[in-house]
C-alpha cells in the first residue's frame, strides 16, 4: 500500500540530534552531541522519597484524571515560585501545566498560527521548537545572533517585512545551541519592539536556573505590563528530563485557547509527576538544590573550556557560556561543520551536532557546531574535547 501523509508531517525531517543519539549505541563514542542533564545531577533518592509520599498519601489524586490546566495546588505553587524567584506573573496571567516544555511550543503554535503566518526566531535556534513551528507550516524568519543576543536592527527589519508575524521566539538565557546570554538592554528592546509591532513574545527559559557565572538578569516576562509575553519553563533541567513536566504562564486572553488545545492533545499532564514536582518545589530546599546543580555544571563547563583552550587552534572561535549546557564553536573560512561532525564520529569516536541542525532555513550550511558538557563524565568531557581539538589540528587549522 502507498501511504499518504499530511502536508504538516510529510516535509518534516528527523531531528538531527535524535539521529546522532544512534551513535551512542557504540560505547566507544563520547557523546558531546547530547543535551541531557548530568547523571550526578539527578536527585534519585529525593525522587524516590517524594514519589513514595505521593503514592502513600494521595494515591487517588496521583493515579486518576484531573484538570487540563493542571493540579490547582501545583499551579498555585508554580505561580508563587515564579513570583518569588523571577518577579514573573501579573494578576492577569494564568499558569498551564504541560507535558514538558516542548508541548509549550506546540500549543502556542497550534493556538496562534495559521499556515503561512510568520514566527521570528533567533538564528540559530533550538531544533525541537523549529520543527514544531514547521509542523504547523509557519513561515520561519531567522534573525542573526550577536555576542549579547539577537541582532536588534535585523529584528526590527524582520518585523517590518513580516506584518503577519504572530510571535517572536526567544531563549534569553544560555541559548540552545549557542550558550549566549541576552543582555538586559536587548531584553528591554525586544519587549519594546514586540509592543511597537503588536506581536507576542514566547520566552523559552529551560536553562535559567543553571547560571554559574555572571549576574542574574530579569526575565522578559517580568517586564510584561501589556500582556504580550508567554513564558515557558520546565523541570527537565533541574529535576528530571524523563518526568516530562513543563509549564506556561500566559495572559488570560490566550490561556483559554491553550487549555482547549491541550485537551485535544493529552487531556492533562501526568498527575503523579505533577504531584512529585509540587512537593519538590514546596517541601525541599530548592535554593540549595539549584546551587548544587550550578556547581556541577560549572565544573563540567570549565573542564571543556580548559580543554578547548589547550587544544583548539586559534582559528576556531567558541562561546564561553555563563550557564546552561552548551558551547558553540565556529570553524574558519566558512568550512562545513556537517562534514566535520561526520569525521569526528568516524575518526575520533566523538559525536557533536553540526550547526545546520539549528538553522532556521532548513539545510542551510553552517560552519558552527554545538558541544555539550553535561551528559558525558568529566573524564569523557576532557578526552572528547581534546580529540575534537586533535582533529582540528590534523586538518591544518
Amino acid at each position: 500500500m502507498e501511504y499518504v501523509f499530511s502536508h504538516r508531517i510529510s516535509q518534516l525531517k528527523p531531528s538531527a540530534i535524535r539521529e546522532i543519539f544512534k551513535y551512542a549505541a557504540d560505547p566507544a563514542v563520547i557523546p558531546l552531541a547530547a543535551g541531557t542533564p548530568a547523571a550526578e545531577a539527578l536527585p534519585v533518592e529525593l525522587i524516590r522519597r517524594l514519589t513514595d509520599q505521593v503514592l502513600v498519601e494521595t494515591p487517588d489524586a496521583a493515579l486518576l484524571y484531573s484538570q487540563s490546566e493542571g493540579h490547582p495546588p501545583f499551579r498555585a505553587a508554580l505561580r508563587d515560585m515564579l513570583r518569588e524567584r523571577l518577579d514573573v506573573g501579573r494578576d492577569s496571567d494564568e499558569v498551564l501545566v504541560t507535558s514538558g516544555a516542548q508541548q509549550c511550543m506546540d500549543l502556542c503554535c497550534k493556538v496562534l498560527c495559521n499556515a503561512g503566518d510568520t514566527v521570528i526566531c533567533e538564528d540559530p535556534s533550538f531544533i525541537g521548537s523549529l520543527n514544531t513551528f514547521r509542523s504547523y507550516r509557519a513561515n520561519l524568519v531567522g534573525v542573526p545572533m550577536e555576542e549579547d543576543g539577537i541582532d536588534l536592527g535585523a529584528l526590527e527589519a524582520a518585523l517590518k517585512a513580516n506584518p503577519n508575524t504572530r510571535f517572536l521566539y526567544l531563549i534569553p538565557n544560555y541559548q540552545n545551541p549557542t550558550g549566549i546570554t541576552m543582555s538586559l538592554a536587548k531584553r528591554v528592546a525586544c519587549y519594546g519592539l514586540a509592543k511597537k509591532y503588536g506581536v507576542l513574545i514566547l520566552e523559552d527559559n529551560p536553562y535559567g536556573d543553571l547560571r554559574f557565572a555572571g549576574e542574574a538578569l530579569p526575565a522578559i516576562k517580568s517586564m510584561d505590563e501589556d500582556g504580550i509575553v508567554i513564558y515557558a519553563g520546565t523541570f527537565s533541567k533541574i529535576l528530571s528530563s524523563g518526568i516530562r513536566v513543563g509549564y506556561l504562564m500566559a495572559p488570560q486572553g490566550v490561556m483559554g485557547k491553550l487549555v482547549v488545545a491541550k485537551q485535544c492533545t493529552d487531556v492533562h499532564t501526568s498527575m503523579l509527576c505533577q504531584l512529585l514536582c509540587q512537593r519538590f518545589i514546596t517541601q525541599t530546599d530548592l535554593s540549595a538544590h539549584l546551587e548544587n546543580l550550578r556547581g556541577i555544571y560549572k565544573r563540567k563547563c570549565d573542564i571543556m573550556l580548559d580543554a578547548m583552550d589547550e587544544t583548539f587552534p586559534r582559528s576556531v572561535s567558541y562561546t564561553r557560556p555563563q550557564g546552561g549546557l552548551f558551547v558553540w564553536a565556529t570553524l574558519p573560512g566558512g568550512m562545513d561543520s556537517a562534514e566535520f561532525a561526520t569525521r569526528c564520529v568516524k575518526e575520533k569516536k566523538v559525536s557533536l551536532v553540526p550547526g545546520t541542525a539549528f538553522s532556521v532555513r532548513e539545510g542551510e550550511p553552517s560552519s558552527s557546531f554545538r558541544l555539550n558538557f553535561s551528559t558525558p563524565t568529566d573524564d569523557n568531557v576532557r578526552t572528547g574535547t581534546r580529540k575534537v581539538g586533535e582533529l582540528l589540528k590534523e586538518m591544518g587549522l
